[in-house]
């Protein structure tokens, strides 16, 4: 550590997502002396964030509660809401749980909302360093003592090249990770301080933003779907959000705990499109915005230990996404703020409520609690999912005597000779797409001639295992395209195409044998959304 520079702060917090941001906003609120610092592995400021997204403003309004004067981006209410059962040919129209109603939320782009909320943080004498990963916990006994940033310049073979720059060891006095959904520094710290007790669930989110004929356009409009192209036993939906100035959100969600290895999310989507109730929508459209993330999805039962020896878990760095509600946004900002009160009272020394106790004392706890039982309900299948939704939310109103814990999603997979192939259909490229022509509208960059930052623990898995077992199903869970099964001399060889990647997590999370290690890669790559 002694021949890195070194920068100390009071509070580092590694992530410019909305939990990060409301931390730092908060932390300065409370005591403008203290130093913070926040970290961001994007080139700017909402560049990898992408989401729906539909936000409950409440965690918002308790933060700033001058927002709308100040200039938030919040422009889009909610005006109308519609919950969809599709079969193949027709969708039917069914009551929408109360979780879900929309009355009072706005349609957002999440990326634009995180500028603003960087912007409201250096105001107030927030430090925010976007193009800087953390590469690993800083741990002197037994404790966290900050994060240490990337190398930059560094050849496949992870050598220094002519433009190295080694990077910076952040000192803290407390650390937050607030990195989102299954952060590289947030698996090390679950990892060490053995903070995952019950097994964790995600899901993968594909979303695409389509401008959309002004004919078919509802401003505030919001319709989810459960059904059709999935069958009945894989868990998902859709969502299609009218924003302003004729823009369409449409995205399709997959749990990550479907059986099927031949399984592609991203064709899922593509097949979505193509039903009846929802092709209409997109005629003469043109879409214009391509992404992907995993989506935790555990809630109340699956989160980990919040606390480990020098910081805290905010976020969806912990899991505070509320999946009935399809909303997360408001308790990660609520999660970082009640981080930032947390770390307010250590810094000055002073008794208080601890970070789990103030957390189980908040409306985001009980938000959790009340809903915990409804994605688990649906292992049963989709129909039945329903109805145990429906009885845990009218008839036991979330008080029901029992909670439904998870499986591992690495778990789930059939073997291939045990699950039926899926036929997904050639796109036209009108509406229906394929990966190339799709990742293009990520804007995803890496820099050439750097380490692979999806690593293998065992280089032979990939082909002795995976491709044996289960035909290689991280070259249809991937929605970019990085995996490729090739043939080389007589032999299959599994190729990565890392600059590929747009950092959604999904083999991270879904490969058979937990062998793919997602690190960040140098410099900022990685996908460049805007308005997502």
């Amino acid at each position: 550590m002694a021949q890195r520079e070194q920068m100390e702060y009071d509070l580092l917090i590694v992530g410019a997502g909305p939990a990060g941001l409301a931390a730092a906003i908060r932390s300065k609120q409370l005591s403008p002396e203290h130093t913070v610092c926040v970290i961001e592995k994007a080139p700017t400021i909402g560049s990898h964030i992408l989401s729906g997204a539909v936000l409950d403003p409440c965690a918002l309004s308790e933060l700033l509660p001058q927002w709308s004067q100040q200039g938030a981006p919040l422009n889009t209410l909610v005006t109308h809401d519609e919950f969809l059962l599709l079969t193949k040919s027709n969708g039917f129209s069914l009551p929408i749980p109360s979780p879900m109603k929309n009355q009072g939320n706005y349609i957002i782009s999440l990326g634009n909302l995180c500028q603003w909320l960087a912007t409201q943080a250096e105001e107030l004498g927030v430090e925010i360093y976007p193009g800087f990963s953390g590469h690993a916990l800083c741990i002197e006994d037994n404790t966290v003592k900050g994060v240490i940033t990337g190398d930059m310049g560094l050849d496949k073979q992870g050598n220094p090249k002519g433009t190295f720059q080694p990077g910076m060891a952040l000192l803290a006095k407390q650390t937050l990770l607030a990195e989102g959904c299954r952060g590289s520094l947030s698996k090390q710290a679950v990892t060490e301080f053995h903070l995952q007790e019950q097994p964790q669930t995600y899901a993968l989110g594909i979303k695409e933003l389509w401008e959309i004929d002004p004919a078919q356009h509802k401003l505030g409009s919001v319709l989810h779907s459960v059904g059709w192209p999935l069958d009945n036993k894989t868990y998902g939906g859709s969502f299609l959000y009218h924003m302003e100035n004729n823009l369409l959100s449409l995205g399709f969600v997959v749990g990550l705990d479907y059986q099927n290895p031949y399984l592609s999310p991203f064709d899922e989507l593509q097949r979505f499109k193509t039903h009846p109730r929802i092709r209409p929508l997109l005629h003469q459209g043109k879409r214009i915005g391509y992404g992907a993330r995993a989506l935790v999805e555990g809630g109340y039962q699956a989160l980990p230990k919040l606390v480990f020896p020098g910081g805290l878990l905010v976020g969806d760095a912990a899991g505070f996404l509320n999946v009935p509600r399809i909303k997360g946004t408001h308790s990660a900002m609520k999660s970082g703020m009640l981080a930032a009160e947390t770390v307010f009272d250590i810094l000055r020394n002073s008794e208080g409520p601890t970070y789990p106790q103030r957390l189980q004392q908040s409306w985001v706890m009980k938000e959790l609690k009340k809903v915990r039982n409804i994605r688990p309900g649906f292992r049963f299948g989709l129909y039945a999912g329903l109805l145990h939704a429906a009885l845990d939310t009218y008839v036991f109103r979330g008080h029901a005597p029992w909670t439904l814990t998870y499986h591992w999603d690495h778990d789930s997979l059939l073997k291939a000779n045990e699950a039926k192939p899926i036929n997904y259909p050639k796109p036209d490229n009108i509406l229906t797409f394929d990966r190339t022509s799709s990742l293009y509208l990520s804007n995803v960059f890496h820099e050439e001639n750097q380490p692979c930052h999806l690593q293998l623990k065992d280089d032979k898995l990939a082909i002795e295992y995976n491709l044996k077992y289960y035909a290689a199903p991280e070259q249809r869970y991937c929605p970019a395209g990085v995996y490729e099964i090739i043939q080389k001399d007589g032999q299959s060889q599994l190729q990565i195409n890392a600059q590929n990647c747009i950092h959604c997590k999904t083999c991270d999370i879904k490969d058979p044998k937990q062998n793919i290690n997602w690190v960040p890669p140098e410099g900022g790559g990685g996908p460049n959304y805007s308005g997502m």
